[in-house]
Parts: C-alpha cells; sequence; structure tokens
C-alpha cells in the first residue's frame, strides 16, 4: 500500500480485536501512528474474556509498515481518557484521525428478550459502553483533533442511517445503541466542519470478526465450509476491508464532502477501488436489501 498516512497520527479507541484492529492495522499499513487502546491486555481482559489484546493490534500495525502504541484505556473513565490524548499530545503534537469503535455489548444483549423482558442492567450498560465511551473520548479528544484542519471523526456502527431507519435491529437496547452513534456522527459534523474538521459514522458489512468466526466454529481459511448452513454468510468480509475504507477516507483530500454522512465499506469500496484481502468488494448492504431481507435464496453474484 502506499503510505498515503506517512506523519498522521491515529488514535482507534476499541481497537483491540474486530473492525477496530482492522482499521488500526490498515492506517499502520498506510504510514500512520496508531495509539490502540482497550481493556484486554496480556496481563487482564475485559468482561469479554477473549483472548485477543492490544498489544497484538499494536504489533500488527508495526508489522504492516506503521508504528503501533497500545495504550490501556476505560473510555468510560473520563480521566484515562484525558490521560491518553494528553499523552498524544505530548508525544506527537497531533491528531489526525479519531475513531470510535469501543463497544464490548456482543455478550449483554438478548436476541428475543423484549424491553420489559430483557435485563435492565445488562441494557442500560450496553448504553454505557456504545454511546457514553463514545462522547467521553470525543469530548477530550477533539480539541487536539482541531488543532490542525482536516482532522477526521469516524463513529462505528452497525447499519446505514437508511437501513436502520426502517429496520428493527434485533432488540430495543440494540437498536438504540446502534441507531445512537448515526446521529452521534451527524451532531459532530455540525458542530467540527466549521472548524475544518470532518465526521462521518461508518458500518462494516457482515464482518468475520474473531467472535463470529468461533460463533460460527470456523476461521478465516476455512469460513466457506460453513455456507451450507448460513448460506448468506457469503457476503461477509473481514476487518481489513473496513480499515481500508477507513484508510481511503483519512488520505482523501476532498473528504469533507463525505461530512455527517452515514457510509458503509461496501458503498465506499465502490468509490475509492480498494478491494478485501481476496481481491473482492462485498457490498453486503445492498446484498441485504435486495437479496437476504426479501428471502431470495443466497446468490452473491453482482455484490461482491
Amino acid at each position: 500500500m502506499e503510505r498515503t498516512l506517512e506523519g498522521k497520527v491515529a488514535l482507534v479507541a476499541g481497537g483491540t480485536r474486530g473492525a477496530g484492529r482492522g482499521i488500526a492495522v490498515e492506517l499502520g499499513a498506510a504510514g500512520a501512528t496508531v495509539y490502540v487502546t482497550g481493556r484486554s491486555t496480556r496481563e487482564s481482559r475485559s468482561e469479554i474474556d477473549r483472548p485477543e489484546t492490544i498489544e497484538e493490534t499494536a504489533e500488527l500495525v508495526t508489522a504492516a509498515g506503521g508504528t503501533g502504541i497500545p495504550v490501556r484505556v476505560d473510555h468510560l473513565v473520563p480521566d484515562e481518557v484525558r490521560a491518553l490524548v494528553a499523552r498524544i499530545d505530548a508525544e506527537q503534537g497531533r491528531l489526525d484521525v479519531l475513531v470510535n469503535d469501543i463497544w464490548g455489548g456482543e455478550l449483554l444483549f438478548s436476541w428475543k428478550d423484549r424491553l420489559w423482558e430483557h435485563s435492565l442492567d445488562d441494557g442500560l450498560r450496553i448504553l454505557r459502553l456504545a454511546i457514553d465511551t463514545h462522547i467521553v473520548t470525543s469530548h477530550c479528544a477533539l480539541p487536539l483533533l482541531l488543532r490542525h484542519p482536516g482532522g477526521l471523526v469516524v463513529e462505528m456502527t452497525d447499519g446505514t442511517a437508511d437501513y436502520n431507519r426502517d429496520t428493527y435491529r434485533v432488540s430495543f437496547f440494540y437498536d438504540l445503541a446502534k441507531t445512537s452513534v448515526l446521529r452521534m456522527a451527524f451532531a459532530q459534523a455540525k458542530e467540527i466542519g466549521p472548524l475544518g474538521g470532518v465526521a462521518v459514522a461508518l458500518t462494516p458489512g457482515w464482518m468475520r470478526s474473531e467472535i463470529m468466526l468461533d460463533h460460527y466454529d470456523t476461521t478465516e481459511g476455512t469460513w466457506r465450509e460453513v455456507l451450507d448452513r448460513v448460506p448468506h454468510f457469503a457476503i461477509s468480509e473481514t476487518p481489513r476491508f473496513t480499515g481500508r475504507a477507513v484508510a481511503a477516507l483519512a488520505a482523501d483530500p476532498d473528504r469533507a464532502r463525505w461530512n455527517g454522512a452515514s457510509l458503509s465499506s461496501g458503498g465506499l469500496a465502490q468509490t475509492y477501488g480498494f478491494t478485501d484481502l481476496d481481491g473482492s468488494r462485498p457490498d453486503a448492504w445492498r446484498y441485504l436489501v435486495e437479496v437476504q431481507d426479501p428471502g431470495h435464496p443466497a446468490d452473491v453474484t453482482g455484490y461482491r
């Protein structure tokens, strides 16, 4: 990859695994210095209790050609986020890209419980993890990001604004969390746009994250073997595909055209011309609307 982000500094908040890891690695591949934050380290794990760590992500960033710097941060604790931003300022003197990818609610939401049946404690925890963390991080980081014109904020969510407007997303708390992030990007765009900044919401498609691969009892090398029981998984994509979307946005001198927009990895691939690791361009959200949701047989012809 061309080193289009040489000299740029990024913060990937929530970079332990999944989209955050893919984004961090691709920013590194483009030459950026990437601060990778999360709560899972080689010394301790978050309540998700998975093996991925921020140190591993940072090492992947460096191996890809960038500079990866892991920092353990709980983004619900403002003092920890303030200390992180102060460190970035002291070490780099700038912040060019902020990716709010903090989530951590995978084990908390129910696929079937209605609002009054859902655990209230788990539901409120989801909102804290998915919404409050993003607010705290932007509140603390935006002054540094806005020090130089062109700073980019990427709010990571699940679903485009169009899709989520008309589609109930799993359950009350999940729906509220993912839709709120879309609105946060829109609101930040209104505030930082006049100051030279850009804020967007970005969704992956059906992403083959570490958790998703484990859920289907497969690996990145063998995922096609599950298509007989999960046929629409054929449209799935790697986390690096979303990472390439963020790297393309960050390198685009005309990225202000996207300010306030709701974007998808597949949609941006059509605009910028990047591909997934296998050379394809999966367009998952168009596929969901035109094939999966109407109940048609799985067929990714023309969609990747």
